[in-house]
């Protein structure tokens, strides 16, 4: 049954990330609206101890939603240099993964007030500091 729910959390999750289009802040932003308006999934998805991540539908749904994430990254990245090792994409991921499962888990600080997105958005907008 989590295997259900992991596939169609990454489903779901792929079409967030679509629709944010191709600006990475932006689909940041999805990815920290997802985890909160879906926790469920979201507790699933990166837990793959939990369901078989063999599954094909599995598979191919959360292929999908990285390719996304890669995707932007390397439209920031190739402007800053090359990312071959996949340094800037673990960056990005851990910002804005970390920011989502901090807000879940109720550790941030309260000052950040009660819209996760807003709250996001400037974490998120050291991705692109130089």
């Amino acid at each position: 049954m989590l295997t259900a729910v992991a596939a169609d959390g990454y489903t779901r999750f792929a079409d967030a990330l679509e629709a944010a289009g191709d600006d990475l802040h932006a689909t940041g932003l999805a990815y920290v609206r997802f985890a909160v308006d879906h926790p469920a999934h979201f507790a699933v998805m990166f837990r793959p101890q939990l369901y078989r991540p063999d599954d094909p539908e599995l598979a191919a749904a959360r292929a999908r939603a990285d390719a996304v994430l890669t995707r932007g990254v390397q439209g920031v990245a190739s402007g800053a240099g090359q990312d071959a090792d996949g340094t800037a994409a673990l960056a990005a991921w851990s910002i804005v993964h970390g920011f989502a499962d901090l807000w879940l888990s109720g550790a941030l600080p309260e000052r950040l007030g009660d819209d996760p997105v807003a709250a996001a958005k400037p974490i998120i907008g050291h991705l692109f500091a130089e």
